[in-house]
């Protein structure tokens, strides 16, 4: 019988339905029921209905009891993983300090590719995972992805680390997708927020984009941590946070360039930087109005937020700031440091090597002075 009423409520599907027990009607109210309308070949509609976003489609129609049988089994099967399969991995891994000590965003993307991984390779026997052709079908698995790289890449690395709490925690003897390459290499040695391409965007951005561009400049910290930032956090001079990505405590003497900029905004919330409403931005919020802003700035697919926080390490080098002091003021590691000033920027920034030749010069010209005399 089909359905009698269909509400969609706070993004979820609620379906009522009526089917026949013994003599009486009964209806039953299904959460989370997901329903896709679809135009065929032959120019019908048909609709299709998933016990949730991205679960397994349900069998029969709505109301009848193959249609409840389905949508019963494919709860239970997610609330109890099956024993002995990748399914109970994944729920353990869910379960995990290591997944609840993620950022909240880390998590949602984590979350999407989960699914993905259950879909695939969820009934897959645990004892399977020895097996040393397993790696083999994984790698067939992301390569079927070779034409989005990043996904490939951040499916793959998603696997692994479900794999890698296992065998950390002596559910498997071997993890079968440790070290497994990348497939999307990014290269952003030429992608520096020059003097020119900020004074772009602050030309044109309203107030608050301006305030993050500045605040990302001046403290050389991930998009997330600044969005979080609140004010309670500033006490006049420093800026004191922990990093979410790594768990760092890091203070940050705030320059002479920032002080007026954070001493003359308005306290309108607890957060830092807040949208055109006075509120705190959302991650995809923000990302669509900075992505707007640099559209009108003419900096399109030229440079990343992120890029800010690569540029604020090449700033304070440029300064003649050392590696110890860099890590310190932004939170990266030494070795991290090293790396972005040795492979992905300062090797293609003209001013040091014109710094060094000068230094070189005023160098020889004392010897020669000396010997002279």
């Amino acid at each position: 019988m089909p359905p009698l009423t269909e509400l969609r409520v706070l993004g979820l599907r609620f379906s009522s339905h009526r089917y026949r027990h013994g003599e009486r009607d009964v209806r039953v109210h299904l959460k989370g029921i997901h329903s896709v309308r679809w135009r065929l070949a032959n120019g019908e509609i048909a609709t299709y209905h998933y016990a949730w976003r991205g679960g397994p489609r349900l069998i029969g129609e709505p109301g009848s009891p193959e249609f409840m049988r389905s949508h019963n089994e494919a709860i239970a099967s997610r609330l109890r993983p099956a024993e002995g399969k990748l399914f109970s991995l994944i729920a353990e891994f869910r379960a995990s300090s290591e997944f609840s000590s993620l950022s909240d965003s880390t998590k949602r993307s984590y979350t999407a590719y989960l699914r993905m991984i259950e879909a695939e390779f969820g009934d897959m026997p645990i004892e399977a995972l020895s097996d040393p052709e397993v790696r083999g079908e994984f790698k067939r698995w992301r390569d079927g992805m070779a034409d989005t790289p990043r996904k490939a890449d951040y499916a793959w690395t998603t696997l692994a680390r479900v794999l890698s709490v296992a065998h950390d925690r002596g559910r498997i003897p071997v993890n079968p997708c440790q070290r497994g390459g990348r497939l999307y290499e990014a290269d952003r040695a030429e992608k520096i927020w020059t003097e020119d391409a900020i004074a772009r965007l602050l030309a044109v951005a309203s107030p608050s984009i301006a305030m993050a561009a500045l605040l990302a400049l001046w403290t050389g910290q991930r998009q997330g941590d600044l969005l979080r930032l609140s004010w309670s956090a500033y006490d006049g001079k420093y800026i004191r946070l922990r990093q979410s990505k790594t768990g760092r405590h890091v203070t940050i003497p705030v320059s002479k360039r920032l002080k007026p900029i954070l001493d003359g905004a308005n306290r309108i919330s607890t957060q830092i930087l807040t949208n055109a409403n006075g509120r705190p931005w959302t991650s995809d919020g923000f990302r669509t109005s900075w992505g707007k802003t640099c559209l009108k700035a003419g900096l399109v697919d030229d440079l990343h937020f992120h890029d800010l926080r690569g540029s604020a390490v090449v700033r304070l080098a440029l300064a003649e700031a050392t590696v110890p002091q860099i890590a310190t003021f932004t939170g990266h590691s030494l070795k991290d440091v090293e790396a972005i000033l040795d492979n992905h920027y300062l090797g293609r920034d003209v001013r040091l090597a014109e710094d060094a030749v000068r230094k070189l010069e005023r160098k020889e010209k004392r010897t020669k002075t000396v010997k002279c005399r």
